[in-house]
C-alpha cells in the first residue's frame, strides 16, 4: 500500500486535573512524531500490510530520526524526502479525560513533494496495489495522484486533515474507493450540523448525502456513539456500536480506525467488517498514550 501524506511533530500537553482554558494547567508535555499518514503507515505495517511512504522530513537530526524510526518499524521510506520545512507541527491540548481541548497546526512546505510526484509519481503508483492519500496536502498533489491512480486502476482511500482541499474540490470524492471521516467533517462536507444526531439519524443523513455527492462508499465515525457506513456500489449500510474502554488519549484513534478499515478492504473484506476492524484498533489506541497502539 502506498501512503502519501505529511509528517508532523506532535507537541501534546496532558492536563493532570480539570483543564481550565484561561489558567496555568499542571500536567505533562510530550513531543512525538505524528501526522495522519505517518500514523497510518505505522499502523498498516503493524497490521501486517506492507506500506511504502511518500512524504518529507526536515533536513536535520530530528528528520533523520523520524525517517529511521519508520524504517525500523518496517515502513519502506525510500520515497521519504529530506527538505527544509519538510515536516509540519501540531500543538494539541488534552483535557483531564484525554479528550482534545484545542489545537493549532503548521503545515509543511509541500513544493518538494509536489515536484517529486510530478517526476516520479507515474512509476511509483503503477507499482502498488492501492493508495492512501492525505487529500489536504494540496490540490495539485491530490489531483495528480488521483489521475495516476485512475490511469493504473488503483483504488484510493482518502484521509483528511483540515478539509480545506475537499471543500474546494468535492469532485475528488468521486474517485475514492472509500471516504472515511468523522461526524464534524461530514457535517462540513454536506453543510449540516450532525453533532447532535444519534446513529440512526446519522445513517439516514449519510445515505442521502453520499448518494447526492456521488461518493462510492463512505464511513462516518461518531466517537463514543460508534460509526455508520454506506456502500453505494453494493447497497450495504449499517451501524457499528462503540467499544467500552477507558480513554487515556484520543489522538490517533481516527487514524487507527482508518488504517484497520483500509487494511480490511484491501484484503477483500466487506465494508461492515472493515468498520468493525477499524473500531477494534481505534479502541486499542484510545487506551494508550501516543498516536498508535503497540
Amino acid at each position: 500500500m502506498l501512503v502519501i501524506g505529511a509528517v508532523f511533530v506532535d507537541v501534546k500537553g496532558f492536563a493532570r486535573e480539570k483543564y481550565m482554558p484561561l489558567e496555568r494547567n499542571v500536567g505533562d508535555v510530550q513531543v512525538t512524531a505524528g501526522g495522519v499518514c505517518r500514523n497510518v503507515a505505522e499502523n498498516l505495517v503493524g497490521l501486517g500490510l506492507p506500506a511504502r511512504f511518500v512524504s518529507m522530513v526536515d533536513d536535520d537530526a530530528m528528520g533523520g530520526q523520524v525517517r529511521d524510526g519508520l524504517a525500523a518499524m518496517g515502513v519502506d521510506v525510500k520515497h521519504v524526502l529530506r527538505a527544509p520545512c519538510g515536516m509540519g507541527m501540531w500543538l494539541a491540548i488534552l483535557d483531564e479525560g484525554g479528550n482534545l481541548a484545542g489545537s493549532i497546526s503548521r503545515q509543511p512546505d509541500f513544493s518538494p513533494l509536489e515536484a517529486y510526484l510530478d517526476e516520479n509519481g507515474d512509476a511509483v503508483i503503477a507499482a502498488e496495489d492501492g493508495v492512501v492519500l492525505e487529500v489536504d496536502t494540496n490540490a495539485a498533489i491530490s489531483s495528480r495522484v488521483l489521475a495516476l491512480a485512475k490511469k493504473h486502476g488503483k483504488p484510493v482511500y482518502c484521509i483528511v486533515g483540515n478539509m480545506g482541499v475537499i471543500l474546494k474540490h468535492p469532485e475528488y470524492l468521486h474517485e475514492m474507493a472509500c471516504f472515511i471521516c468523522n461526524e464534524m467533517e461530514a457535517g462540513r462536507l454536506f453543510r449540516e450540523d450532525y453533532t447532535t444526531l444519534g446513529p440512526d439519524d446519522m445513517l439516514e443523513a449519510l445515505k442521502r448525502g453520499s448518494a447526492v455527492a456521488g461518493i462510492p462508499a463512505m464511513v462516518v465515525t461518531m466517537g463514543p456513539k460508534g460509526a455508520v457506513y454506506v456502500d453505494n456500489r453494493t447497497g450495504e449500510f449499517g451501524f457499528c456500536p462503540p467499544p467500552n474502554v477507558e480513554v487515556v488519549d484520543t489522538t490517533g484513534a481516527g487514524d487507527a480506525f482508518f488504517s484497520a478499515a483500509v487494511a480490511a478492504l484491501t484484503r477483500g473484506a466487506p465494508l461492515s467488517q472493515a468498520v468493525r476492524d477499524g473500531t477494534d484498533l481505534a479502541a486499542r489506541t484510545l487506551q494508550v498514550e501516543g498516536s498508535c497502539a503497540k
